[in-house]
């Protein structure tokens, strides 16, 4: 069953589009991520679909009720956390839960037992006492996912909750995040982070405010045209800039410290790039066929719509 609709959804700001004709459906019990770029239109999809934001044309629904004509009826049922750090820093670990339990109109009984739950849950509860401004980057996400959890949402919106954190914190989020999808929480993740997309059951690739792609990691992966080669070298950049200018035919990505090839026949696209680094005085550490990431395949895919749109 769908427990989030969304049909034609739009919205622009002062003439400029931001979110662009998007629908789709999310599933319960789904982890559901929208992925994209700085400015693809993730954050303005997710506050309509909070009820935050109205939209310019089409409509969504949450739990079966229009996001803008039933707004306040949504809200109880599902928690928001903003990219931003929304909770008070003057405020200890439990008061600002306490805080947010209030704003809920939660009953006093049962109270306790759900906060103490959360923050052996979020991993918070010897950080009780500590005003939340002092938090580590980590630990502000995780309070802020515990005070959004704190009425027992039955769907989860984050937006971006893992931006700026360390990889050990982002490792201990996503934990917690496949806990509650076990209690039968639905989640849905906005994520600059394309990697963090194969953690998700399905994704929806975001591109200047429309969707490119909709469908799970393993799918979206059929798309990607040709074969992908990984090749390591101690000078990535110039290795990259010289295999662009030399082999016209094999588009090459750089993805950190490593050199990405598609093309359609690896074994003459291997030699290649060996002569053209040979000639350079390039050394290969090393280079192999690798399964496409989804980076590559979200620049592929918007490569062919770009292509599709010249024409």
């Amino acid at each position: 069953m769908d427990v989030i609709t969304v049909d034609r959804l739009s919205r622009n700001f002062n003439g400029v589009t931001a979110v662009d004709g998007l629908s789709f459906a999310v599933a319960a019990g789904e982890l559901f991520g929208l992925i994209g770029p700085d400015g693809a239109g993730k954050t303005t999809t997710l506050r309509m679909l909070a009820s935050i934001l109205d939209p310019s044309a089409g409509e969504a629904r949450v739990l079966g009720r229009h996001t803008v004509r039933e707004a306040e009826a949504i809200k109880p049922d599902i928690g928001y956390m903003s990219q931003r750090f929304g909770l008070y820093p003057d405020l200890t670990v439990m008061e600002n839960l306490d805080f947010y339990a209030d704003l809920y109109a939660m009953p006093v009984k049962g109270r306790a037992e759900r906060v103490e739950r959360l923050l052996a849950f979020s991993n918070l509860a010897p950080f009780r006492r500590r005003l939340a401004g002092n938090l580590s980057g980590g630990m502000k996400q995780k309070l802020g996912l515990a005070c959004a959890l704190v009425h027992t949402p039955r769907i989860l919106m984050l937006d971006e909750p893992t931006n700026g954190v360390d990889p050990v914190s982002r490792r201990d989020f996503w934990r917690i995040l496949y806990q509650l999808l076990q209690e039968g929480v639905t989640i849905v993740v906005t994520t600059a982070y394309l990697d963090e997309a194969d953690r998700c059951h399905r994704v929806g690739l975001l591109h200047q405010g429309r969707l490119v792609a909709c469908d799970t990691p393993a799918q979206l992966r059929t798309l990607m045209p040709g074969f992908v080669l990984e090749l390591r070298t101690r000078q990535p950049r110039l290795a990259a800039r010289l295999l662009r200018e030399q082999l016209a035919e094999i588009k090459v990505d750089l993805f950190g410290d490593r050199v990405h090839l598609v093309c359609a026949a690896p074994a003459a696209a291997e030699q290649a790039a060996r002569q053209v680094l040979q000639t350079a005085g390039i050394e290969l550490l090393g280079i192999r066929p690798v399964e496409p990431s989804l980076e590559d395949v979200f620049i592929a895919v918007l490569g062919n719509q770009l292509a599709g749109v010249g024409r």
